[in-house]
């Protein structure tokens, strides 16, 4: 779902905006503790945001826009603290996670676990783009909900594929990692879109096909599928983060390239290193100079 930003778009009255509505649901997604629960939401936002564009793009001369009577004149207000989260898995700090060989079933499993955390954590940073950041266009609100519905649809996959196997989501540690940029990004969508979809998320793009690959060597070819059905919507997902980095760099006339890189430096961004899955990031809009 890529509705992508367009220069010449105004910025709305997030209080009266088809997208207000979004933004309610985009905060119930977020503050939902239970895993599956939250998936499902996000699953309702995307179908929502679909339902929200057909309106807004509709020549009607009257009508209440989507959203009017849920929340009036006032947007949500922003909560403190995280999102929510189920007791397990335990959160620890990334050095103490214990290798995931996959060579065992074991490692496997806690390999699909590792990306399952991931995929609930991209549900929560798509929701908070929603409902945070509500001086952005409509077609931003639009394209992050139908984000926030297919990492639910990932992670609601991956969960099936551990079931499957004996296992559940929350039966191995974890880390959060993720969210701690963003945290940090909070209160700017520009630094937002420039460290979580172009550096955090846009390394499971180097990571899945060297990962596949030794999944098939182990002789697990469906979990290498599972991984291909999901990377290859990232890709998308990274587009979009791209695209809009880019629209907020010509609002503010900025300079894309030389301002990611200013932001790696200030943020102190992990370093990219080994393979780089050059065609996946092309596709997702780094330019060859970036790379």
């Amino acid at each position: 779902m890529k509705f992508g930003p367009s220069l010449s778009d105004p910025t709305p009255d997030p209080a009266r905006s088809p997208v207000a509505a979004l933004r309610v649901l985009a905060l119930r997604v977020w503050l939902e503790a239970d895993p599956v629960a939250k998936a499902g939401l996000a699953k309702a936002l995307g179908a929502q945001a679909v339902a929200a564009a057909c309106i807004d793009g509709a020549e009607t001369g009257s009508g209440p826009a989507v959203g009017d009577e849920a929340v009036g004149d006032t947007p949500p207000a922003h909560p403190t603290g995280r999102p929510g989260r189920p007791a397990r898995p335990r959160m620890v700090a990334p050095r103490e996670l214990p290798a995931r060989p996959v060579g065992t079933p074991q490692g496997r499993a806690a390999l699909l676990h590792a990306i399952a955390h991931i995929e609930l954590n991209a549900i929560d940073l798509a929701a908070d783009a929603v409902w945070r950041f509500a001086g952005m266009p409509d077609d931003f609100g639009r394209d992050w909900a139908g984000v926030a519905a297919d990492e639910a649809r990932h992670f609601l996959l991956i969960r099936d594929e551990l079931l499957a196997r004996g296992h559940d989501y929350g039966d191995f540690d974890a880390h959060d990692g993720l969210w701690t940029m963003a945290e940090r990004t909070a209160h700017d969508v520009l630094h937002r879109m420039a460290l979580v979809p172009r550096v955090l998320e846009a390394r499971a793009l180097d990571a899945t096909p060297p990962m596949q690959a030794r999944l098939r060597a182990a002789g697990d070819g469906r979990a290498a599928a599972l991984l291909q059905t999901i990377v290859d919507e990232e890709i998308g997902h990274v587009a979009i983060g791209d695209r809009w980095f880019r629209w907020l760099c010509a609002q503010r006339g900025l300079a894309p390239r030389e301002t990611f890189v200013a932001l790696l430096r200030d943020y102190g961004a992990p370093r990219q290193s080994g393979w780089i899955n050059r065609k996946a990031r092309l596709e997702a809009g780094f330019d060859p100079q970036e790379l």
